[in-house]
C-alpha cells in the first residue's frame, strides 16, 4: 500500500459508495495502522483470521469445508490432502472444493489418490511413511522423486522430523489416552501414530531423532550434499524402525 492509496482510502472510509464492496487484507504489521483504526472505529465488519499453520489447524479447515457442503470425508482422505497440499492453503482449499464437485457420497482416500497422486507421491511426508515403516526401498525411491520435482532437501527433513516427532510424542504418553489437542496432533495423526508404534522400540524412536537432527544441519549448509545427508538419516531410520521390530 502506498502512501497515497492509504490517503485515499482513509477518506473512503468516512464516506464510502453505498453501491460498491471494497475488501481490505492485511497480512500483519504497523504498515497502515491508521487505516485499521479508522475501519475498526467505524461500522464497516472486520473478520480476524488467524494464522492456520499446524496440521490439526488445517486438518480442521478441510473437514469444515466438507460438513459446510453437507457431505463427510475420510480421516484418511484428510491426512492425503494436508500431506498433499497442506503447504498453500488456498490450493488445500481449491482441492477440497474440486473433489466436492466431481465425487459423490464420502470422500475417500481412494479419491485423493485419483486426483492427487502426483502431488502425493512427490512430498517429503511420502518419503517420512515410508521411513516410519521401515520401507527401505520405497523410502529411497520417494525422496529420489521428490527432489525430482523440486521438494527441497530441507522440506524432506522437516517431514522426517515431524513424523518421528509425533511417533516419540505418542509412545510417551505410553498408555495414557490423552486426547489429540493434548498431543498438539489432529485425530488422524494420533491414529495413525499409534498403528505405527508397533514396530518401535524407545531405543530406534532416540536413533532416529538424533539422525533427523544430524540431516537437518547438515541439509542446511554443514554437509556439501543435502540429499545424501537426507538418505543417510533414512537409511538411519529404517535400520531402526527393523531393530526396533526384532526386540519387540
Amino acid at each position: 500500500m502506498t502512501d497515497a492509496l492509504l490517503t485515499d482510502l482513509l477518506a473512503y472510509v468516512g464516506a464510502p459508495d453505498p453501491d460498491v464492496v471494497v475488501i481490505l487484507r492485511h497480512n500483519g504489521g504497523q504498515r497502515g495502522k491508521r487505516l485499521l483504526d479508522a475501519i475498526k472505529a467505524s461500522a464497516h465488519p472486520v473478520v480476524a483470521c488467524e494464522a492456520i499453520k499446524s496440521a490439526k489447524d488445517k486438518s480442521s479447515l478441510v473437514n469444515a469445508d466438507v460438513r459446510r457442503a453437507g457431505r463427510s470425508i475420510e480421516p484418511e482422505a484428510v491426512g492425503a490432502l494436508v500431506d498433499a497440499l497442506g503447504s498453500d492453503l488456498r490450493e488445500l482449499c481449491s482441492a477440497v472444493d474440486q473433489l466436492l464437485s466431481d465425487t459423490q457420497g464420502t470422500i475417500t482416500a481412494e479419491h485423493v489418490r485419483t486426483y492427487y497422486a502426483g502431488r502425493i507421491e512427490a512430498t517429503g511426508f511420502t518419503v517420512a511413511d515410508a521411513a516410519a515403516a521401515g520401507n527401505t526401498p520405497a523410502a529411497i525411491t520417494a525422496l529420489r522423486h521428490a527432489v525430482a520435482t523440486g521438494t527441497d532437501p530441507v522440506a524432506i527433513v522437516a517431514a522426517l522430523a515431524m513424523k518421528i516427532r509425533q511417533l516419540a510424542r505418542v509412545a510417551a504418553a505410553g498408555g495414557r489416552r490423552m486426547s489429540p489437542a493434548e498431543l498438539g496432533m489432529a485425530p488422524w495423526q494420533v491414529d495413525r501414530a499409534r498403528r505405527e508404534l508397533s514396530g518401535w522400540s524407545d531405543d530406534a524412536l532416540a536413533t532416529s531423532i538424533l539422525a533427523v537432527a544430524r540431516a537437518d544441519a547438515e541439509a542446511k549448509g554443514a554437509s556439501r550434499d543435502p540429499v545424501y545427508a537426507v538418505e543417510r538419516a533414512i537409511l538411519t531410520i529404517c535400520r531402526a524402525r527393523r531393530s526396533g521390530a526384532r526386540r519387540r
